[in-house]
């Protein structure tokens, strides 16, 4: 496969040097009368022939500047800068070429500058403006596509963004966050042709005054709209139709003015389209603001029982209800309402095949288990913020979250190993109301002194419920079944939680290059776990576990109260901050037959530090230490049911867990030259952890929980690279794990390691009258290692997408991906081809357009790939939809 994709890429290279031959001028930009170097001076080449694109340069640091015109052709170049005059002279382009240009400061008067264009890329500070007509060719129907011509930002194919080689955390549009911030949203749905300009600001923070207090690594997007755009409805209305009853709904409707938005994202379908991910669930829950997320949440949202109905991406059916609200009003000059409101229905039917290979000191052996579902969820997820600034160096808000859930699913496992065959019915249904309420309060009081205050309050119930059926007997021995024709055994959980959080920091300015900052706080958590286990039988009479040592009822308290005193200075190109957060933690863990209280006080250390080269080349150290403290499965005193095959028993006086984290990271880009770098690697070492104790008898675990203090390492390293060259950008990005880690499996106690690593090279063009394309090659070797056994696995990847715009209204889109998974110590070896293509068509001017579409064209049945863990390797096969084709209207507001 890799002398295919070479052969590919040397192919494609040859073909587009046919296309026409570049001509490079450049040289460096100057004031005349000092010869001062001017840095980011725009320089445009609008060529005579209207058939030829326009070409522009942008100077570096230095003042340099490249410019890569068409042999033979014609321009008119206008060179521009702030304060200066214009420069304008004409051009052909005839051999390579180096010249100086000077240009002339303007008069100091007070006339007015009128702008004739707008420059296509503005640098100032942290801020880079795109002016989008200068890249678009046209064809763009939502924003993705207008970011992915930007220089410097790249999307995903779920959305993701990254510009300059840092992941966009948030979106505004005309300076509004929209919904959430989520980027997912923004590009997926937005329409191009509404987008006037794009503006990365890198170390945002949404509050002015605490920009260079508060450490932000943050980047956002703002888009700004077309001046037709703003006072009026605009959008589209998307509606499909396919052979097998397939359908598809997927309306966007966005209203901006000075003082109203309104953006709403519809979307209903069973072609397996899923709006919302886990991803998504997990940073629409995040923090409120920056100070309780930089101390850190003490539940971990992605382990909530909910979570698992958004993490499947893989299904043989899916019907999907999702819509969308956000309404932001603008009551006066100085305070905002924001809301918005999201609401999901789905039915899901996943199906998934595994090969499960458990390891210990006695050697291994292999399950076969097949695993069916049937989901019906529902969620919905609410915020509504009042945004308060009495003026610029104050700033209030107050924010209620609302979410709530219910899921309801159904499904079998079916379980085959060398001592063990049965078969299970399955049901679960969860509930859950999560509420949250948030103040923040910022205030500047001089140049000096700056206070921030931020105070949560949350309040959930959640009611998780399990049952598994079955034809014969289960977990021997573990668990006090009585015998019967049909075991039904029954799990309910119960969790109640209230917890506070407050925040107190203040900013004193010592100089412009000593800051020391202050922190005070507390977390406080009440937590009531309840859990029950039963069987019923077959007369209807109930066999409660709890008489053998099941069920649990525990109340938990848990509080953190701190002390942080910080040291932040700034040295050449060195900014330093280094910190020293004392911690004294109180839990009490009441439950039947125990009373445990622990008290421990501990200090925590921070440093970071940035090496600022320049405004595009930084490299930055942090160092943090970090206290996890157990969850109330592993404090439960009795028994508790974990699957079809696992029994706990918790350990009441479990302490906690410490984690040192070093990173190192390194990020450089060039929009003169082209060029995205950043790289990083992080060590994580474990000095204490809570290990699980297995005992495994056949496939059937015992689970209990220790204090390990044997430490354990992880290190995971980052590699990105982009460089774009003429009409192609080239791409290439690295990822790796090396894990270190204790397994405690039947009294023995093993040192396993893993190791993972994944390169991708990708190509991609930029033409405008020709075929564009996208190639990738992705080789991702996987290694786990126990005292006894080697596994490895090995995953490539070759994908190519083509996107073609010919006879002016018709437009291509083609995607294919070969993907060939091998288990070595199996000796199994799997290949599958995904493939799709898709037809537009819209008159120039019309609101109509027209699509037919095919999404999985080789009706590919299932999709492989393994996992680890302590004492078990995974090997998956999931299946997914069929072929579906549709054919779509498209109607432009």
């Amino acid at each position: 496969m890799i002398r295919y994709f070479l052969l590919v890429g040397i192919l494609f290279f040859n073909l587009t040097n046919s296309f026409g031959q570049n001509i490079v001028l450049s040289g460096m930009v100057k004031d005349t009368t000092s010869a001062t170097p001017l840095v980011n001076t725009n320089i445009l080449a609008f060529p005579q022939n209207p058939d030829e694109s326009t070409r522009f340069a942008i100077s570096n640091e230095k003042g340099e500047y490249v410019l890569r015109l068409e042999k033979d052709v014609a321009y008119t170049i206008e060179v521009s800068y702030l304060g200066y005059q214009k420069l304008v002279f004409e051009y052909t382009a005839t051999q390579d070429e180096t010249k100086d240009l000077a240009l002339v400061p303007k008069a100091n008067d007070l006339e007015e500058v009128v702008l004739e264009y707008k420059i296509p890329i503005e640098v100032k500070e942290d801020t880079i403006t795109y002016q989008t007509d200068v890249f678009v060719t046209g064809e763009e129907r939502k924003l993705r596509e207008v970011l992915k011509k930007l220089p410097g930002i790249e999307v995903d194919r779920e959305g993701n963004v990254t510009a300059q080689g840092k992941k966009v955390t948030k979106v505004l549009v005309e300076d509004k966050t929209f919904f959430t911030g989520n980027s997912k949203l923004a590009v997926n749905n937005i329409p191009a042709d509404a987008v006037d300009q794009v503006q990365v600001l890198d170390n945002y923070n949404k509050i002015g005054f605490l920009k260079g207090l508060q450490d932000s690594d943050e980047v956002a997007l703002n888009i700004k709209l077309k001046e037709d755009k703003k006072k009026f409805a605009f959008g589209d209305m998307e509606v499909g139709g396919g052979i097998k009853d397939r359908y598809l709904v997927h309306p966007n409707i966005f209203y901006y003015s000075p003082k109203t938005n309104l953006n709403f994202i519809g979307d209903l379908n069973n072609v397996g389209i899923k709006s919302f991910t886990l991803t998504d669930y997990l940073e629409f829950n995040g923090g409120f603001g920056k100070l309780i997320g930089d101390i850190g949440a003490y539940l971990s949202l992605s382990n909530d029982d909910f979570s698992q109905f958004l993490s499947n991406t893989d299904f043989k059916a899916n019907t999907n209800r999702f819509g969308a609200l956000n309404i932001r009003q603008s009551v006066t000059s100085k305070m905002d309402i924001n809301s918005y409101a999201i609401v999901n229905g789905s039915t899901t039917v996943t199906e998934t095949n595994y090969l499960n290979t458990y390891i210990n000191s006695d050697g291994s052996f292999d399950e076969g288990r097949n695993v069916t579902n049937d989901y019906d969820n529902f969620f919905l997820i609410g915020k509504f913020t009042v945004e308060h600034e009495p003026n610029s160096k104050e700033q209030l808000s107050a924010n209620t979250f609302v979410k709530l859930t219910e899921n309801k699913g159904e499904g079998s496992i079916l379980t085959q190993s060398f001592d063990q065959s049965n078969f299970f019915n399955t049901v679960s249904n969860i509930s859950a109301l999560d509420l949250k309420q948030n103040l923040e309060y910022n205030k500047r009081f001089s140049r000096a002194q700056t206070f921030s205050m931020e105070a949560t309050v949350a309040h959930l119930k959640n009611t998780p419920d399990k049952d598994w059926e079955t034809n014969d007997a289960f977990l021997f021995g573990l668990i006090p079944l009585e015998e019967d024709t049909m075991y039904k055994v029954l799990q309910q959980k119960q969790t109640h939680t209230t917890s506070f959080d407050l925040v107190l920091k203040d900013y004193w300015v010592l100089n412009n290059y000593n800051h020391i900052y202050t922190s005070i706080g507390t977390s406080l958590s009440f937590e009531d776990f309840k859990v029950q286990e039963a069987q019923q039988l077959s007369n209807g009479t109930i066999n409660d576990f709890s008489e053998n040592g099941f069920g649990n009822d525990i109340d938990h308290r848990f509080n953190d109260s701190f002390l942080g005193l910080e040291y932040k200075f700034l040295t050449g190109i060195f900014t330093v901050k280094s910190g020293l957060f004392y911690h004294q933690y109180n839990w009490d863990n009441d439950q039947k037959g125990v009373s445990i209280q622990n008290n421990i006080q501990v200090l925590l250390p921070t440093f970071n530090a940035e090496a600022e080269f320049n405004n595009s080349e930084k490299l930055r150290f942090q160092y943090r230490q970090r206290m996890r403290f157990p969850n109330m499965g592993q404090l439960a005193a009795n028994f508790m049911l974990g699957s079809f095959n696992s029994v706990i028993l918790g350990n009441p006086e479990l302490q906690n867990e410490r984690i040192h984290s070093y990173s190192l990271n390194y990020f450089k880009y060039s929009l003169f030259r082209g060029l995205n770098l950043n790289a990083g690697i992080t060590y994580n070492r474990k000095s204490q952890g809570i290990k699980n104790t297995t005992v495994l008898d056949g496939i059937d675990q015992f689970v209990t929980y220790t204090i390990f203090n044997q430490p354990e390492n992880g290190f995971t390293a980052n590699f990105n690279f982009g460089k774009k060259i003429n009409k192609i950008k080239l791409g290439l990005e690295s990822r790796g794990s090396y894990n270190e880690f204790y397994q405690l499996v039947n009294n023995n106690v093993s040192k396993n390691l893993s190791r993972s690593i994944s390169l991708t090279g990708k190509m991609e063009t930029f033409f405008i009258n020709w075929p564009n394309v996208e190639l990738g090659y992705t080789h991702q070797p996987s290694i786990y290692r126990t005292v006894n056994t080697r596994n490895t696995f090995t995953n490539t990847r070759f994908s190519a997408q083509i996107n073609y715009v010919f006879l002016k209204d018709f437009h291509f889109k083609g995607d294919f991906e070969r993907t060939e998974y091998k288990n070595e110590d199996q000796n199994l070896t799997n290949i599958f081809n995904v493939a799709g293509a898709s037809l537009f068509y819209q008159k120039e001017n019309s609101p109509w357009g027209f699509e037919i579409s095919t999404s999985n064209l080789f009706d590919v049945s299932y999709k492989r790939q393994n996992s680890f863990s302590d004492f078990l390797i995974s090997d998956q096969s999931t299946l997914i939809m069929p072929r579906i084709a549709m054919f779509k209207i498209v109607y432009k507001l």
